[in-house]
C-alpha cells in the first residue's frame, strides 16, 4: 500500500489530524452492545475482544431518533440532527403538503468528513448495505462510493469503481441476510489490500438484529464472521473505528405478539380529526420493521389545544415521553422545520405506529425487533489502537457516537 500521507483537514468546526495509516470507521447498523458481549463471551470474537483490551471499548451516546439514516448522517459529518438535518427516514414537508423519503443528499445541510478527507488527499472509500444511504454518504466526494445491495451495477462514471464483484470476490448479496453486511467488510478490506482506498466507511444493516437476539446461533455466527473481517483491516495496517447507529430491542408482548400503539387512532378517538403521524422509520426495508418504530412526530391542526393532547399523551400506557417542537429542537437536537409538533417517545418495549393499515406486520421475518427512541440511544464505541490521555478523558464524559471519526483520528496513539 502506498504511503496515505498525513495531511489534515477541518469540517464543521473541528480538525482532524490525520495519521500515516489507513482510517476505517465501520457502523455495525444495529448493534447494541449486548451482541459483542454475547458473542464474545463465547469466545467467537477474539479480534474485538482484543481491541476492548489493547485498544478502547466503552459506550456512546447516538443521536436521536435512534434510527439509520440520522446517524449515519451524524456520524459522517460529526454534527447533531440539529445542525445536518437529516431528521429521519422519513418526514412530512409541511411547505409542499407531502411526507417523503429522506434518503437524498439534497436534505443534507453539513458538509461530510468524508468529502473532506478526499479534498485533503486521501483515497476515501465508502461501502454501505442499503442503497438508500448512497447518495447521502458520498454526497460532494470524490472517491469510490457503492452499496453492497447494487454491487453489481457500480459503474466508475458514477461509483467511482468498475468491476466491484471480481475486485471484491463475491457476487452481490441479497439484502436481508448476513451476506449483505459481510460483503461491506469484505469490500473494504479488498479496496485496502489492492491501495484502491486508504480512508473507509462501512456502513452495515441491521436485517440480522432485527431478525436474531444476541444468543441466537445466527447471531454469534455473524459476529463471528464480521470479527474475522475486522482482523484483516487491522492487518492491513488500519485503525479501525466501530460504533453503531442504534441499538435494538425487541418490541413485544408478554406472548411474543407485537406491542404497538396506533397513536394517530389513538388520538383521533379521543381529540377527534385533524393530526397527522409521521413514522421517521418508514423505509423501503419492511422485513426489518414493518414502519414501526419507538419515535413518531405528530402535525396538530388546531395547536390551541397543544398542551392538552401532549399531556394525555404522555400519561397513555408505553408512552415515556412527549416534547413539544421548541423542546425536541432543543432537547432532542432536532431541525425545526424537519420535525412535528409534538414528538413521542415509548417503552423499551413498545413501538409506535400510525395506524393498523399502514403497516405491514405480515411481511416481518419473525418477531419484531425495532429500535427509534430513547432505549436504543446508547450504543458501543470500540477501538483497535489505545486512546491518548486527552480522548481518554474525553471517553469519561459524553462521547457520541458521531464523535467516532474524531476518537479514530485524533484520539489513537
Amino acid at each position: 500500500m502506498t504511503n496515505p500521507g498525513t495531511n489534515s483537514f477541518s469540517v464543521n468546526n473541528k480538525t482532524y489530524n490525520l495519521p500515516n495509516k489507513p482510517i476505517v470507521v465501520i457502523c455495525v447498523d444495529g448493534s447494541a452492545d449486548e451482541y459483542f458481549d454475547t458473542t464474545i463471551s463465547f469466545d467467537r470474537m477474539p479480534v474485538v475482544k482484543k481491541m476492548g483490551k489493547s485498544g478502547y471499548r466503552g459506550m456512546v451516546r447516538g443521536a436521536l431518533p435512534s434510527f439509520t439514516n440520522v446517524n449515519n448522517s451524524s456520524i459522517v459529518t460529526g454534527v447533531p440532527p440539529s445542525i445536518h438535518g437529516i431528521s429521519g427516514n422519513f418526514f412530512y414537508d409541511a411547505d409542499k403538503d407531502v411526507e417523503v423519503m429522506m434518503n437524498s443528499a439534497e436534505y443534507l445541510r453539513a458538509e461530510t468528513i468524508l468529502a473532506a478527507a478526499a479534498n485533503a488527499g486521501r483515497k476515501v472509500g465508502v461501502v454501505t448495505a442499503k442503497e438508500k444511504l448512497r447518495d447521502i454518504l458520498s454526497y460532494k466526494l470524490k472517491g469510490v462510493a457503492f452499496s453492497a445491495e447494487k454491487a453489481n451495477l457500480a459503474k466508475k462514471e458514477t461509483h467511482g469503481i468498475d468491476d466491484v464483484e471480481n475486485i471484491v470476490g463475491y457476487k452481490t448479496p441479497q439484502i436481508y441476510s448476513a451476506d449483505a453486511s459481510l460483503f461491506v467488510l469484505r469490500a473494504g478490506v479488498a479496496l485496502l489490500e489492492k491501495g484502491l482506498a486508504d480512508f473507509l466507511y462501512l456502513s452495515l444493516t441491521d436485517y440480522m438484529q432485527h431478525t436474531y437476539s444476541p444468543e441466537k446461533e445466527e447471531s454469534l455466527a455473524f459476529y463471528e464472521a464480521m470479527d474475522k473481517e475486522i482482523g484483516r483491516l487491522i492487518d492491513a495496517g488500519a485503525i479501525v473505528g466501530a460504533t453503531a447507529d442504534h441499538g435494538m430491542n425487541a418490541k413485544v408482548k408478554e406472548d411474543g405478539s407485537p406491542h404497538v400503539l396506533f397513536v394517530e387512532d389513538m388520538l383521533e378517538q379521543k381529540f377527534g380529526k385533524g393530526f397527522r403521524v409521521i413514522c421517521p422509520i418508514t423505509d423501503p426495508y419492511v422485513k426489518h420493521h414493518g414502519a414501526l418504530g419507538s419515535y413518531v412526530v405528530v402535525h396538530v391542526d388546531d395547536k390551541q389545544n397543544i398542551n392538552e393532547i401532549k399531556n394525555w399523551l404522555a400519561a397513555q400506557s408505553g408512552i415515556t415521553e412527549v416534547y413539544e417542537k421548541e423542546m425536541a429542537v432543543q432537547i432532542l437536537e432536532q431541525p425545526a422545520d424537519r420535525t412535528g409538533d409534538l414528538v413521542v417517545l415509548s417503552a423499551r418495549d413498545v413501538v409506535l405506529g400510525r395506524r393498523p393499515q399502514y403497516h405491514d406486520l405480515s411481511a416481518l421475518d419473525g418477531t419484531l425487533r425495532s429500535h427509534g427512541g430513547r432505549y436504543e440511544e446508547m450504543v458501543p464505541m470500540i477501538l483497535s489502537h489505545p486512546l491518548n490521555a486527552a480522548y481518554r478523558r474525553k471517553a469519561e464524559c459524553d462521547p457520541r457516537n458521531f464523535d467516532i471519526f474524531d476518537f479514530t483520528i485524533n484520539g489513537t496513539h
